[in-house]
């Protein structure tokens, strides 16, 4: 048996192997101890190898699957070792075979399954800065490839995909950007041969080329498609006939979030990592599980075909006006039977998969019925393409009893009535009872004895009983089966007969059922397109009616989607923050055009300036899926990109200081973003010294308004940057109000025009519970600086703070001086301030003022 195990280990050396024994899967070596270290469960030893004992540890098969579960959330992977010979004809070991490998990626059970994420199996592979990706959902079928360039970008799609599994070939020389995820598993290269790509990909879609997909030119990203359909096939070990295409997945058709901006964002996840309070858990109407990842998706990948989102916004208003309808309940009993499309394909659907897709079937003519009412042609479409499948509705009604069995294995599932032969069988099992009794009594009245009983054990099959007092009166026709200590049990070859036909006919009864089970899976799979397009209808259905509640709800107003450049809207808010207030939000509004490209937003802690530069954010963002937003009379224009630059820790695993991680995303948002981004800008500068952190701060903000011209929030403290306006038509003041009566202090939460005048700093510090003896030393410290008039300080007005280096309409930078003439005018007539960079120019600044003052 070791022998066995072993030479089967040798063909998966690098994963679990679970080797059924009976009533177990065993696993031996390393594998048991990491098995019982991972799943918790006792490391034992069974016989000796090479004199010591072999290590063991085991789960029983019928509740292998909760285990499967708990190794795929920790990213491992298994290979299901069954035994596929007759005990009773073996000689030797039962012959065994590994039917399937269990990976991250390329689950298909309920049970091993998030109910509301995708599942998503991927491989990268790169050249020159370029990366082909490829992913599949196995779970339904969608299949894309793309490229990108750049670290930054492959982190983002990484981030937005967020895939169960990533492929690698052996040479993949960016392994920093991927090390630390979980489910990584290394391939050969070959794998990645775009050649050998091609040639699978065209052998599963059954087409000569693969120019109808429009994606022969993508070299890398085909590759990648290559490698995740080869490691499909080895881990499935059947056909694949839900997986019949493959779709280019285009960065410009989406508006583009990068990593730092979906954590900032909060759309899927908030910042402790959990699901609640997110822009998702917010939006999340959906009524069937299929719906809730749609909408993930979406919000993953906002679009910007104006055509489709307009036709999302119109099919909501139409939802929006008739309330009453029932399309909500209709999908409830609809389910997610888009999952159950991928086992179908798999040939792995249990029992109850049917019956939730005959309850589907049912459900549809009424859904029919109600979408028939709406004039729309979004809906229009949908109802056209979920159909109705009246055929295989009658087949499964009449084929699946009504409440199932979880597995076929002990029968059952095949209803009355659906097939004659299978009624006969279970008749003769069921009805032994009947014929019990009925030669019980026969047998009484033949041979006098009042106590005769027939009757029946699994052990020893049927038999005639009778008291040791009375077996001397026996027939001669009864032949001695048993001898117990009060009676005498017999059998007669009428009774024989019986019982061989009797056991014969549940075995074989089992045998038609299962026989019956897969002819089912024959008569669906030539129907497994429309049912796949069905199942993508009715959760694109589930989100829009989903949205349309929402927008209800949440009373949010339809945006207008305009070609111009601005994003305004009044009254705006942030739907997250507002929905976990007790206390109205404080609605505020936002204007950016060409005249006004960047808001410069100043205003005390705690003041919502992080919140009104979020919402933002989100608006857009919402107003790209086809939602409605949180505002009124919202104007949204063309956007390519939403960047974030708000708030950073240390990423101590790759040896970066929070100063660090603020610099590299500040760099990506200089270096790509357009004139149609839109770029939130929070504290710029705060990581360093106050005077680097304040030439930073105004070297970015410089370079956003007049060379990049994004639609920008930049929220600072630096109240030097206050002055941007004065230089710059396209930059305007806005601030957060407050209201300070001796020492305490309310946040309005208003944004109002112009600068704010303090940042509050030590009212915030009192409010967060710093001892007042702190707080008055503070005071005291802050009044020797103000009259000192030395470095800048964070509570001085910024009347008391010395000025930024101030550029001209022409681009040109005058340093601030004191009005009074000196010698030391004279001294900075030799000095060029094109020369100088904004630090050198603070630090001369500062020098000056000092000597001038002295």
């Amino acid at each position: 048996m070791m022998r066995q195990y072993l030479n089967i280990k040798a063909q998966h050396p690098n994963i679990l192997l679970f080797y059924r024994m009976g009533d177990f899967y065993e696993l031996f070596y390393d594998d048991a101890k990491r098995a019982a270290q991972l799943l918790d469960i006792s490391l034992t030893a069974r016989g000796k190898s090479g004199g010591n004992p072999i290590p063991m540890a085991g789960v029983p098969y019928h509740a292998v699957e909760s285990y499967l579960a708990r190794l795929v959330k920790a990213g491992e992977s298994v290979a299901i070792c069954e035994q596929v010979g007759d005990p009773a004809t073996s000689k030797g070991p039962v012959e065994r075979q590994v039917q399937r490998i269990v990976t991250p990626g390329t689950v298909t059970d309920e049970a091993l399954l998030e109910e509301r994420q995708d599942n998503v199996l991927a491989a990268v592979c790169s050249h020159d800065n370029y990366y082909g990706l490829a992913t599949l959902d196995i779970t339904s079928g969608r299949f894309l490839v793309l490229e990108c360039q750049g670290d930054e970008a492959l982190l983002a799609e990484l981030q937005r995909l967020n895939p169960a599994e990533l492929l690698y070939p052996d040479d993949f020389a960016s392994m920093a950007l991927i090390e630390r995820r979980k489910g990584i598993r290394r391939r050969p290269e070959w794998e990645f041969d775009r050649d050998s790509a091609f040639d699978q990909l065209t052998k599963q879609f059954k087409t000569k080329d693969l120019s109808g997909f429009g994606v022969q030119d993508l070299t890398l990203g085909l590759g990648s498609a290559g490698c995740v359909l080869q490691y499909v096939k080895d881990t499935q070990r059947a056909s694949l006939p839900h997986i019949n295409g493959l779709q280019q997945d285009v960065q410009e058709h989406r508006v583009q979030l990068d990593a730092a901006t979906r954590r900032n964002l909060e759309i899927t996840q908030n910042m402790g990592g959990n699901h609640e309070h997110t822009l998702f858990s917010i939006l999340d109407a959906t009524a069937t599980a299929m719906g809730s990842r749609l909408l993930q998706r979406y919000l993953h990948a906002p679009i910007t075909d104006r055509h489709e989102l307009i036709s999302r916004q119109d099919a909501i208003a139409v939802l929006m006006a008739h309330p009453e309808h029932a399309v909500t309940d209709l999908l409830k009993q609809i389910g997610d039977i888009e999952r159950i499309m991928a086992r179908l394909a798999l040939r792995s659907a249990r029992p109850r998969d049917f019956a939730r897709l005959r309850n589907a079937f049912n459900t549809l003519p009424e859904l029919q019925s109600v979408l028939a009412a709406f004039d729309n042609p979004l809906l229009n479409v949908l109802r056209k393409d979920i159909g109705e499948f009246p055929e295989l509705k009658e087949l499964l009604n009449g084929a699946i009893v009504d409440n199932p069995p979880v597995v076929l294995r002990d029968g059952g599932v095949i209803a009355p009535g659906f097939n004659s032969e299978l009624d006969e069988l279970r008749a003769l099992s069921q009805g032994a009872t009947d014929y019990l009794d009925q030669m019980e009594l026969r047998e009484r009245e033949r041979t006098g004895i009042a106590t005769l009983k027939v009757g029946y054990n699994r052990v020893h099959g049927f038999f005639i009983e009778i008291s040791r007092a009375q077996s001397e009166h026996a027939p001669a026709d009864y032949i001695r089966r048993q001898t117990l200590k009060n009676t005498e049990r017999f059998i007669t070859p009428e009774l024989k007969e019986h019982e061989d036909k009797v056991l014969t006919s549940q075995s074989r009864a089992l045998a038609l059922e299962k026989q019956l089970y897969e002819q089912l899976f024959d008569t669906l799979l030539p129907q497994l397109t429309p049912l796949i397009n069905s199942a993508a209808a009715l959760a694109k259905l589930d989100v829009i009616q989903g949205l349309a509640e929402r927008a209800e709800t949440l009373q949010l107003h339809r945006p207008q989607l305009s070609d111009d450049t601005k994003i305004c809207y009044q009254e705006g808010r942030h739907p997250i923050v507002e929905s976990v207030m007790d206390d109205p939000f404080i609605a505020n509004p936002l204007t950016l055009d060409d005249t006004h490209r960047m808001l410069i937003i100043t205003g005390p802690n705690m003041g919502g300036k992080s919140t009104y530069m979020r919402q933002t954010a989100l608006i857009v963002l919402m107003a790209y899926i086809g939602s409605f937003v949180p505002a009124q009379h919202a104007c949204i224009g063309k956007i390519d990109r939403i960047f974030t630059r708000i708030g950073a820790s240390d990423d101590l695993a790759s040896g970066r200081s929070t100063f660090m991680v603020e610099m590299t995303e500040t760099a990506n948002i200089l270096h790509n973003a357009t004139e149609n981004s839109l770029v939130l800008m929070d504290e710029i500068g705060r990581g360093t010294s106050t005077y680097d952190g304040l030439s930073l701060a105004w070297a970015c903000a410089h370079h956003l308004a007049t060379k990049v011209k994004a639609y920008t929030l930049f929220a600072t403290h630096y109240f030097e940057l206050t002055q941007l306006p004065d230089h710059y038509d396209n930059v305007v003041n806005v601030h957060l109000d407050a209201m300070e009566h001796e020492e305490t202090i309310r946040f309005m939460h208003s944004v109002e025009t112009g600068a704010a005048s303090k940042s509050y700093g030590l009212q915030v510090a009192s409010l967060a519970g710093v001892p007042q003896s702190v707080i008055a030393a503070a005071r005291h410290k802050l009044a020797e600086l103000e009259a000192s008039r030395g470095e800048p300080v964070e509570d001085a007005s910024d009347s008391h703070r010395p000025s930024a280096p101030a550029p001209t309409q022409q681009g040109q930078t005058q340093l601030p001086l004191e009005p009074a003439s000196s010698p030391l005018d004279n001294a900075m007539e030799t000095i060029n301030p094109d020369d100088l960079s904004p630090r050198q120019a603070l630090d001369l600044i500062y020098t000056l003022k000092r000597l001038s003052q002295q």
